[in-house]
């Protein structure tokens, strides 16, 4: 869900340059020096999982991750998906370095969002946290899909039939995701409880 360079306009740049410096600096000023090497472990995972691509149509679609991203770091997801999409640009070429903030404006914002949504049912016992994580997974990859829809149509609303298929695209994603978090919350609340306490 990466927007290549020289497709969107100045204001939508520096607009989402500076949300994403201010999200970056919160989570910096947030982020515990005990949680360094986890926040680095699910940069890495982020990085991965946005590496592998299938085509869907004219466009690909690729895991994001970032549901389960915001719901263990909150704002410290800000400066995680920062550092891997900069590695994305820079030895991919997936994005581009003037698209950085939208980019990460797309993948941190609903994370941080979900983290605030859904943290408080993943604590809980019982069905509620696998709903949660489902709610999670898949509403942080709406949320993206909706941020980026919103980026290209204030760029050229020339745009819009293009953003209504980035959403459709995407729903596959949104589902899958949704059950991966499901999956990971379930494995981690068994082994190590603390991530997402």
């Amino acid at each position: 869900m990466h927007i290549s360079e020289g497709i969107l306009s100045g204001p939508v740049l520096l607009s989402g340059a500076a949300l994403a410096a201010a999200g970056t600096a919160i989570g910096l000023k947030r982020l515990d020096y005990d949680r360094i090497a986890q926040t680095g472990i699910l940069a890495a995972a982020f990085f991965v999982a946005s590496l592998i691509h299938v085509p869907v149509g004219p466009s690909s679609v690729h895991l994001i991750l970032n549901g389960i991203v915001g719901l263990i770091l909150g704002w410290a997801a800000f400066p995680a998906i920062l550092t891997a999409l900069v590695l994305h640009a820079l030895f991919f070429q997936f994005g581009g370095i003037t698209t950085l903030g939208v980019n990460t404006l797309i993948m941190a914002l609903p994370a941080v969002c979900c983290h605030y949504l859904f943290a408080s049912l993943i604590r809980r016992q019982g069905w509620m946290v696998s709903a949660g994580a489902f709610g999670c997974g898949f509403l942080a990859v709406a949320l993206s899909a909706l941020i980026m829809a919103g980026s290209l149509v204030f760029t050229e609303i020339k745009f819009l039939e293009i953003s209504g298929l980035v959403l459709i695209a995407n729903f596959p994603v949104m589902v899958i995701e949704g059950i991966i978090t499901v999956f990971c919350v379930l494995f981690l609340k068994n082994v190590q409880p603390e991530l997402i306490a």
